[in-house]
């Protein structure tokens, strides 16, 4: 009878254990405060808060820790809690194609193991964190079609890992940061439409990897650099609606090898070396209204 006890005792302690290291109460908490805080109960596929977390929709875990949160296209509304920064071993946040409002939680960029973050088709509004830059481990950053205002922070020359960023459609402003020619794993990157302006910088020139380069309908001006003409890797290039009053340095483009060239063809005519330039325009890069995530 002791013995059928003590079987018993170890059998209740291990099903409470594993039933605790599922994640740890501080995770799950913010998971309940992200579940709550964008209406959770009206989400299209919303969560049994009484079942396991492991079974909670979006949700992977891996050995006890969160890493994966994918909650695209799910009818989340309102604001992202600065909870989020609990995620210590997180890797992928999804929340692209709902309705967050309110401003991005500085507690984001403490998630210095996420390599993706995808806030696109939301009203997120406000300035991007300044310390964004600690996202040391960042591969594809995407917030395109929001409400965003304020200035590229300089940090974001930091994230060094960095292969697809994609800001466009918001309410940017000022120039474009040097330090973005810091990215030289960069392949895409996209600042279409917002209120950008001066020069490009030709540390853009640094950016031997980059397919997309996507800068049409801001404010930007002056010359086209040398150094972007000098791309080898680009075969998609958006410059139109802008104030460019110069074209000369970039004769050196392989026009040949690009699969989207969209400029002002009235500007464009005038510079010697471009006369006889076509005008690919068969989409705009980075207006990319899906998504091939797996849930």
């Amino acid at each position: 009878m002791k013995r059928m006890m003590k079987t018993f005792l170890i059998i209740a302690v291990c099903i409470s254990f594993n039933s605790y290291a599922e994640i740890s109460k501080v995770e799950k908490e913010a998971l309940i405060d992200l579940y709550t805080q964008t209406g959770g109960q009206d989400w299209d596929h919303t969560w049994d808060l009484n079942s396991p977390v492991t079974t909670w929709y979006g949700v992977s875990v891996k050995n006890d820790r969160v890493v994966k949160i994918n909650l695209f296209h799910n009818n989340l509304s309102g604001v992202l809690p600065g909870s989020i920064g609990t995620f210590k071993n997180l890797k992928e946040l999804n929340l692209a194609f709902n309705q967050l409002t309110g401003e991005l939680p500085l507690e984001i960029s403490t998630l210095q193991n996420l390599e993706i973050l995808k806030l696109e088709m939301n009203r997120l509004k406000g300035s991007l964190p300044e310390n964004l830059g600690q996202m040391t481990a960042l591969q594809e950053l995407t917030a395109f079609n929001n409400f965003l205002s304020g200035e590229i922070p300089n940090s974001i020359g930091d994230l060094k890992a960095l292969r697809t960023l994609n800001l466009s459609s918001n309410n940017l402003k000022g120039i474009i940061p040097l330090s973005i020619g810091k990215l030289d794993q960069l392949e895409s990157l996209g600042l279409f439409e917002n209120r950008l302006e001066g020069e490009l910088p030709s540390e853009l020139g640094n950016l031997i990897n980059l397919k997309e380069l996507v800068l049409a309908n801001n404010q930007l001006n002056g010359a086209i650099p040398k150094e972007v003409g000098q791309l080898a890797s680009l075969q998609i290039f958006q410059i139109q609606n802008n104030g460019f009053d110069s074209f000369e340095d970039i004769y050196s483009l392989k026009v040949s090898s690009l699969l989207v060239f969209d400029f002002d063809n009235e500007k464009i005519e005038t510079a010697p070396d471009f006369k006889d330039i076509k005008k690919y325009t068969t989409r705009m890069a980075d207006t990319k209204f899906e998504d091939d995530t797996n849930n």
